[in-house]
């Protein structure tokens, strides 16, 4: 087992962790329906309360908390704190900016060109100010939506959809470079990689590709890919379920490395430290936020500095 810190307990379902110049961590809490700090001596504080279910985060290029807002979740306790259907109290897929000094929520978005949001999951900025997004899209007791990858700008004034359909869209993420996007999706376990050849908008492969993209890599068994971060190297790093670990994975899908979590449900990883080489990973069904020492130095996300 690798060695593993852990830094904070008792955490409501956690996801989305990024680094603070401080070393403290902002996270989301879906089950608890916050933003929430934790502090490197592990005490944890609500930034702000969003309701419904904060999925993804990230900083923008004007200091906020940018989060994907899922709606809200139905959870269970069997076998630790999960998520299982759309909440019986949904209250609507959204981006919301999150004012880290005053706690401050604003909606930026609620629909997209084509219909309501209903889902969003994952989220990156890329180096002109504008963020990528997932929805994921929600799952009912007899039916699920098929999501999409969409292209928005901070302020509120333009979204796009730049990638319909895909089957649970979930974590994203850019390479070094900015001219990659990558979309893991949960079901299946595929990691699909789309060529950027403007701000929002991607290059299409031609069929048989069922997304536009190129699959880098299919887990074989029942593992399932949740949210990413990219290492300096490229190297595509996504939390796995099931199998409880963080894959890594090339570029051109022919290396793959897992280090394994002590939680099946592992959901999302990031980057921090001196030398970037500490891996921050929340473990969800557990409740906790631990920390190890990573082989290679994380990838530094855009605006990750003036949080």
């Amino acid at each position: 087992m690798t060695d593993i810190k852990v830094i904070a307990e008792g955490l409501r379902f956690p996801e989305g962790p990024v680094v603070e110049r401080d070393g403290s961590i902002l996270l989301v809490e879906i089950e608890r329906q916050t933003l929430s700090r934790v502090r490197p001596d592990g005490r944890v504080e609500v930034v702000a309360k969003t309701g419904g279910g904060p999925n993804g985060l990230a900083i923008g290029p004007d200091g906020a908390a940018y989060i994907c807002n899922n709606g809200g979740f139905r959870f269970t306790t069997e076998g630790g704190l999960r998520p299982i259907a759309q909440a019986d109290d949904y209250s609507g897929g959204r981006i919301e900016r999150v004012d880290l000094k005053t706690g401050k929520v604003e909606a930026l978005y609620t629909k997209g060109p084509n219909g309501p949001l209903k889902g969003p999951n994952d989220i990156v900025f890329d180096a002109h100010g504008g963020l990528w997004f997932t929805d994921l899209g929600k799952v009912r007791s007899r039916e699920m939506d098929r999501g999409g990858v969409y292209y928005a700008k901070a302020d509120g004034s333009l979204i796009e959809e730049a990638i319909w359909p895909l089957l649970t869209p979930n974590g994203i993420g850019l390479s070094p470079d900015g001219k990659t996007l990558y979309v893991a999706e949960t079901q299946g376990g595929r990691l699909w990689a789309f060529d950027i050849v403007a701000p929002g908008r991607i290059s299409r492969q031609p069929w048989p590709s069922a997304t536009g993209g190129r699959l880098v890599v299919g887990l074989p068994g029942y593992q399932l890919f949740d949210s990413m971060a990219v290492e300096a190297n490229g190297n595509i790093c996504v939390a796995t379920l099931f199998s409880g670990c963080v894959t890594s994975v090339s570029p051109d899908g022919k290396s793959v490395e897992q280090v394994p979590m002590p939680d099946l449900y592992t959901t999302n990883v990031c980057f921090g430290g001196a030398d970037m080489q500490t891996a921050y990973v929340t473990l969800s069904t557990t409740g906790k936020l631990v920390s190890t020492r990573w082989k290679r130095p994380g990838l530094k996300l855009n605006y990750q500095d003036l949080a």
